[in-house]
Parts: C-alpha cells; sequence; structure tokens
C-alpha cells in the first residue's frame, strides 16, 4: 500500500487525503493510504470522529524549511511514499528544491523555485505563454504602477478597442489581484484601490523609488473554466474533471459590496464541460506549456491549474480557449468535487511518478455531479464585525449533527476550525469555517439542472435547519454562519441558455 501525503492547511488537503484512502477503483487493485502533513488543530479530532481512514503528520511551525524538515523525514524513516503541497508559497519558497537536495526528489511533486514565477509572477508567465504559442488576452503590457497617466492612456486604448481593460497585481493575490474596468469613469477609482491595497507589498518589495510592475491586459470575455492538470515526470498529462467556482463573496457580479474571496464553493463538473473541450485544452495549453517546460528545464511531476476563457458556438462547442493565469497547485475549493468524482485519486499520483499517465486515465463518475459550498463566519460579535471576507469573530462553538449529515450523505470538511484544549471542542478560527460536500447521482430521467436543484437543496435545509452551527455569543439560539445559496445553479441556467445539448 503506498502512502501519499497532501501538505496543507486547508479542506482540499484533508478531502484529497480521504479520497486516495476511501475511493474504491473499478479498474485497478492497488490501494493507497491518504495522509495529511500538518492540517489544522482540529482535523485529527474531526477525523477520528467521523471514522476516517487519514493519518496526521504535524509539523513544527507553517513555513515551507517546516514543511520540508516533516516530508523529509516522514520519507526517511518511510511513514510517506509521495507528497503532494497544496499551498503555492510552499513552492515559491523552494519546498521542492528542499526536498530534493535531501534526495527525494523523485518523490515530491511541484515546481522548483525558479519555475514557480509560472504562478508567482503574472507578466513572466504571460511572456512563458506567448513564446509557447498558448493564446491569451489580445493585448497586455507592463507598465509602472506608480506612473498614473501610462496607466490611464493604456486603460483608455484598451477600453477602446476592446471594450474593457484589467488591472492585474502581478505576484501571488490569492485570487484578488485582478480589478476589472468597464469605463473610463471607473480608471481612477479602480486603480486608486489597487495601489491602496497593494502599496505595502510593493513598497516591501521594491522599496519608494523603485519600478512597480503592474499588469494591464485587454478584457477577455466567454465563459471562465480552469482546467486541472496532472504532469508525469516525461511531459505526459492527464486532464481531470472541470468545476466552477464562486468567487464572489454574495450571489451576482462582483462589485465593491460584493467583493471577490478565496472562494465560496465550487461545481464539478462544469456546466460547459465537453469531450471537446477537454480535447481543445488539451491541445492549446497543455502540450506547447509542457513543452516550454521541458525546453527550459522546468519540467518535473507537477500540477498545473490554468485559468481561461473558453469562446463557445451555438452548440456548445468550444471555438477558443485563451489563458488568463496558471496556477501550480490544485485550486481550493474547485478541488475538492473534482477529487469526489474520481475514483482513481492515487493511481494517477502514483503515474506522475512511475512516468506512465499516458496509461492511467482519470477514472470519473460521469453519472454523478459534486457540490462544495462554504460555511463562512457571518456579521455580527463583540467589536460589531462584518464577517467574511472582512473581519470576523472567532473563539466560538462548532455544533454539527454528526448523526444528521451522515444520515443525509453530506460530508463536512473543517477548515478554519480549531479545538479547544480545554474541553475538546471545535472552535471556529474565523473565515471559511468548514466545507459542505455532496454528490448527486443523475437518474436515467433527468436533467442535470434537476439533480442539482435536489441537491443543492439538500445543502441548504442542513444549513437553515442549523444542523451545522457557530453558536454566537450573544444568542445560544442563532448561527453565526452564512453560505451562498445559489452554488450550483448554474446547471439550471447552462439548460436554458443550451436548450437542446
Amino acid at each position: 500500500m503506498k502512502k501519499i501525503a497532501f501538505a496543507g492547511t486547508d479542506g482540499r488537503t484533508l478531502l484529497c487525503a480521504l479520497v486516495v484512502s476511501s475511493a474504491t477503483s473499478e479498474l485497478y487493485e492497488d490501494q493507497f493510504a491518504g495522509i495529511v502533513i500538518r492540517g489544522t488543530p482540529s482535523m485529527p479530532k474531526f477525523a477520528e470522529t467521523m471514522n476516517w481512514p487519514v493519518e496526521f503528520i504535524p509539523t513544527q511551525g507553517n513555513s515551507y524549511d517546516e514543511y520540508a524538515e516533516a516530508i523529509i523525514n516522514a520519507m526517511a524513516t518511510g511513514k510517506i511514499d509521495y507528497a503532494v503541497p497544496m499551498p503555492e508559497a510552499l513552492l515559491f519558497e523552494g519546498l521542492v528544491d528542499q526536498v530534493e537536495g535531501a534526495g527525494f526528489g523523485d518523490r515530491i511533486v511541484g515546481l522548483k523555485k525558479d519555475a514557480a514565477f509560472i504562478e508567482g509572477d503574472k507578466i513572466k508567465c504571460k511572456a512563458l505563454c506567448q513564446e509557447a504559442g498558448i493564446p491569451v488576452a489580445d493585448s497586455w503590457s507592463e507598465v509602472d504602477a506608480k506612473d498614473y497617466e501610462t496607466v490611464l492612456h493604456t486603460c483608455l486604448n484598451s477600453i477602446q478597442q476592446f471594450g474593457g481593460t484589467v488591472l492585474k497585481y502581478p505576484y501571488s493575490a490569492g485570487g484578488k489581484g485582478a480589478r476589472i474596468i468597464l469605463n473610463s469613469w471607473e480608471i481612477r477609482e479602480v486603480y486608486d484601490t489597487l495601489i491602496r491595497d497593494y502599496k505595502p507589498a510593493y513598497k516591501k518589495m521594491y522599496g519608494g523609488k523603485g519600478r512597480w510592475p503592474l499588469l494591464i491586459e485587454s478584457l477577455m470575455s466567454g465563459v471562465e473554466i480552469s482546467f486541472t492538470i496532472l504532469v508525469d515526470k516525461h511531459g505526459n498529462f492527464q486532464i481531470l474533471p472541470t468545476a466552477m467556482d464562486y468567487p464572489e463573496r454574495f450571489d451576482g457580479p462582483a462589485s465593491k459590496t460584493n467583493p471577490i474571496t478565496g472562494g465560496m464553493g465550487a461545481i464539478s463538473p462544469h456546466p460547459m464541460e465537453t469531450p471537446e473541450l477537454i480535447a481543445l485544452a488539451g491541445e492549446l495549453i497543455a502540450r506547447p506549456l509542457i513543452r516550454k517546460m521541458k525546453d527550459k528545464g522546468y519540467l518535473r511531476p507537477c500540477i498545473l491549474y490554468p485559468g481561461c476563457f473558453v469562446s463557445l458556438d451555438s452548440s456548445k462547442q468550444p471555438t477558443n480557449i485563451r489563458v488568463s493565469e496558471i496556477n501550480i497547485r490544485p485550486g481550493e475549493p474547485e478541488a475538492q468535487p473534482v477529487a469526489r468524482r474520481l475514483r482513481n485519486l492515487g493511481v494517477l499520483i502514483q503515474a506522475m511518478f512511475e512516468g506512465n499517465l499516458n496509461e492511467i486515465e482519470p477514472e470519473v463518475r460521469n453519472d454523478q455531479l459534486a457540490i462544495c459550498a462554504g460555511l463562512v463566519t457571518g456579521p455580527g460579535g463583540p467589536d460589531g464585525q462584518k464577517g467574511y471576507p472582512w473581519s470576523c469573530t472567532k473563539g466560538e462553538p462548532v455544533e454539527i449533527d454528526f448523526n444528521y449529515i451522515r444520515k443525509k450523505s453530506i460530508q463536512v470538511i473543517p477548515s478554519a476550525m480549531t479545538l479547544s484544549k480545554e474541553d475538546n471542542l471545535f472552535l471556529s478560527d474565523g473565515t471559511r469555517v468548514a466545507w459542505m460536500n455532496a454528490n448527486a447521482k443523475i437518474k436515467p430521467d433527468e436533467r442535470r439542472g434537476e439533480a442539482a436543484e435536489r441537491f443543492r437543496n439538500k445543502l441548504i435545509a442542513a444549513f437553515d435547519n442549523g444542523k451545522i452551527r457557530v453558536i454566537p455569543r450573544e444568542n445560544p439560539q442563532g448561527n453565526r454562519l452564512d453560505l451562498r445559496r445559489d452554488i450550483g445553479f448554474h446547471y439550471l441556467k447552462e439548460e436554458q441558455i443550451f436548450p437542446n445539448k
């Protein structure tokens, strides 16, 4: 039995370890044990309560060298065979380099520090895509963020030619660094907001006098779809099922009062996914990107996660894909519903190291939809906190009706949840407290939209009936949690747009 460890502290880390341990393949007899490196304080107790077959390996701290020490020791003592880091920051800081230096580089997934710019520097990534012949925005340029006149000129030209423009802080920003401008009235306000948000980061990197790189690209239209691409040591690859993210805090488009967050939920497959789309992503993105990475010496077992804009025709067939950015790790929370639809995740990861990924296709539960809904800290508290993603109340008890969620086949994954030392109770640590996951099998006479509504309402009912609560200090009968109620609704929207497809 191979032991695969997932390193990190978020929900996808625990869920992937659980899937590796518990999913049953219909094609392969291989068995795997899923292990979490670090995790959160609540996860071991939670896994024990749920009787999940997942083990945990602690780290001394949250730095990349402390992760590296834990991984190296676990490999040296036979506690794990392979490691899959989840947080991109670990790769930026050189986790893979350090593990490789200890002689275990052939057993860890991820790019080395010299290639981590693919996610860590959007300007360099754009140049790499252009060099590889990968479609990107029709127009993009690098300017000095402090040079407002050039920013203004570039934005006005982009609005005139392409109907909009996007300002992007080019470094890691947790999905919050892109700011869309649709008309000239918005230029100054959006620019000022971006500078205010990232001025401390710019100053830390370049000081007050150096040039502050800013990416400005033309607005891309179409459907936003990301692709999870597993790559083995030889450059063979497999594209996993797609997922649709819900990054805005509330229903509806992003705005000043509806900010982009770290993710409020996800569904898999993406409502616009087709076999033709997966094939086109392979031809236009995966193959040229991997070929260029191999040419430059960057290639090793890794996970690529390009965020794209897809153009479709009236028959729902893809006509073009353009890359907005490329991540070098699985998405969160998108990885959760994707993993729940896979029967052979462990086999796929093993093939990344053995170099035969071309022989192992994803074994997908195509008769199922998967949904992941985030339970976040809502408003209120002793200081009038606004709630996630702003100021959040912490340290309040988490109450879960475990019998109910088991009976309803709902999976709760702890995230920003801790454990009290005094009485061993779960406590909210603020922000995204937990995730609710569920799969729905599509009945023979049922459309996807109907199936999605059925199990979307099941998750909402569990929330509305208080089956998982964060108990407010000021109201023991209340619930501090909140969630988006439209996660999964887009299957119905897709059927309205393409009624016969």
